[in-house]
């Protein structure tokens, strides 16, 4: 509802959602829920904030203090690429430890992640720092390739000398400006 009113007020808002089968009594049925539940991604100016703070289900914008922090934009891409690959995506525990991958082929080529495995399937787990949590989309292993950070590199002629291998109320969140 809240993403919905924002978006008759002509903002941008951005609600990812993942399919989950549900049980009632009688059947089950598959239903739409938020990845993050209780939270909507909002693109605004933080000076002009009283629309988004005056629409109906809106509690507050995610922040420090009074002070809106945005969401960084490679983590609004990222979370759209998902989405828009047609995947299974589930919400996951923000994973702070891990090997960090980036995706070399199929429809989500170009990320970088988290890789996890879980019942003998990898996953990529995309994360929103500011929230502390993390979205997990199923991957094939031959997609990936590991991240090797700056500090973390061997000097330039130990690398040649390697092998390549192969390969309910809402809190707003604000993309980065």
């Amino acid at each position: 509802m809240v993403a919905l009113a924002l978006h008759n007020r002509h903002l941008q808002e951005f609600l990812p959602l993942y399919k989950c089968i549900r049980r009632w009594s009688d059947r089950f049925k598959e239903v739409d829920l938020p990845l993050f539940p209780g939270y909507v991604f909002c693109r605004f100016d933080h000076q002009e904030r009283l629309p988004v703070l005056t629409t109906p289900g809106v509690y507050s914008i995610v922040g420090i203090g009074r002070a809106a922090v945005p969401v960084d934009d490679k983590e609004i891409a990222g979370l759209q690429t998902v989405m828009e690959s047609g995947l299974p995506a589930e919400p996951w525990p923000f994973l702070r430890a891990g090997q960090t991958v980036h995706i070399d082929a199929g429809p989500l080529a170009g990320l970088e992640g988290i890789l996890t495995e879980v019942r003998n399937r990898q996953r990529l787990a995309v994360s929103v720092s500011l929230l502390q949590r993390s979205v997990a989309v199923e991957i094939d292993r031959c997609w990936v390739t590991p991240v090797i950070h700056p500090a973390a590199r061997p000097p330039a002629h130990a690398l040649a000398s390697y092998p390549c291998s192969e390969p309910r109320s809402a809190q707003l969140m604000r993309p980065g400006a």
